[in-house]
This record gives C-alpha cells, sequence and structure tokens, in this order.
C-alpha cells in the first residue's frame, strides 16, 4: 500500500496493523482507525523541534516527563499519534508508549503537516483531553501559537510569539521560549 504524505486512507487500521507495518523513515499515525502517512521531516522541523524539546527538558519537574518523537501516544486500538514533543507525568509512561493523554503536546508544521496538525491533530487531542496545544511553524516568522482547553472542551488560543518575541509559559511548567532561538542552529556561527 502506498500513500502519498499525509493523505489518509479510508480503511479501518488497528495499533496491531501500523506497528505490523514495514519501517521505511516515514511517520505513521493512526486517528480513529484512519491511516495518516507523513515523509521523514527536514531541518528547520527537526531544528525547532529538537531545541524545544531540549529547552522543556532543562526545564522540567521530576513529576513529568519530556520525549520527542517517535514515541506513541497509544490510547486505543484505532489511536496512536507521535507528538514533536510531548510532556506526560512520569507515572503515566510505560516503556513502550503513552497509554493515556499527555499533559501537554507540540506539533511542528511543515508543507506536509500544516493542515494535519491545525486539524486532524487538534481536534484529536481536544477529544483525548491534551491541557496545551502548542503549534510551532519554522516558516515565515517562526511562530508558536499556544493552546488551552477551556471549561467546554475546546481549545482557544491564549498566547502568540514570533521572530524574537519572548514567549513565558506557565503551563505545563513554567519556560520561556523564543522562536527564533529555537531556529538558531539553522544558521551559520
Amino acid at each position: 500500500m502506498a500513500l502519498v504524505s499525509n493523505q489518509a486512507s479510508t480503511a479501518e487500521y488497528t495499533v496491531a496493523d501500523l506497528h505490523a507495518m514495514p519501517d521505511d523513515g516515514r511517520r505513521r499515525e493512526l486517528i480513529d482507525g484512519m491511516l495518516f502517512v507523513t515523509p521523514a521531516p527536514g531541518w528547520p522541523h527537526q531544528e525547532m523541534g529538537l531545541a524545544l524539546y531540549r529547552l522543556l527538558h532543562a526545564a522540567c519537574p521530576p513529576e513529568l516527563h519530556v520525549l520527542a518523537a517517535p514515541f506513541g501516544v497509544t490510547t486505543s486500538e484505532v489511536d496512536e499519534v507521535q507528538p514533536d514533543v510531548l510532556v506526560a507525568r512520569f507515572a503515566d509512561l510505560t516503556r513502550a508508549n503513552l497509554p493515556v493523554a499527555p499533559v501537554m503536546v507540540a506539533e511542528v508544521a511543515s508543507r506536509s503537516t500544516r493542515l494535519h496538525d491545525r486539524n486532524t491533530k487538534k481536534a484529536h487531542y481536544e477529544r483525548l483531553g491534551v491541557a496545551s496545544y502548542w503549534l510551532l511553524d519554522p516558516d515565515g516568522d517562526g511562530g508558536l501559537d499556544v493552546l488551552e482547553l477551556g471549561a467546554d472542551g475546546r481549545y482557544a488560543t491564549v498566547a502568540r510569539a514570533a521572530g524574537d518575541g519572548i514567549l513565558e509559559v506557565h503551563r505545563p511548567f513554567p519556560a520561556a521560549v523564543s522562536p527564533a532561538a529555537l531556529l538558531a542552529g539553522l544558521r551559520r556561527p
């Protein structure tokens, strides 16, 4: 079966089906049994995501843990996603996956994932009850949008930073994030 970048299939798959697929460098995720396949991310995506991971990992309190993709959030037999960066309660993690909703998820957009991150994955994380959802975009102004789950169970944007702006966040724990700093590794010293 050959799926084009970020195309969803119409067949219903299970996590067991997902794990039986070959490892070909593409990210495969399931949402409600629908298979989503994306190509390996490019340098700006990796630079921003891993810089965020390092920043959050350094600030993380001991009861929480920060992980970077690939690591499965497997919440049902037909749902497994691999957020670019996630924060979970240490006690919730297993050696194989995270079987419950993370405390926070960050997705770094790329040309092939931008709409998927802002729509399908956002709706999935809302349904799971992920308290904080961060959307990062290494293109353009290098923006960072922080969405938080409201009492109505829907995400609302609570903060935005771009370029050299510094965003002071308090959830899931205190940290200062600058989109430009997350992309600093793209510039030659």
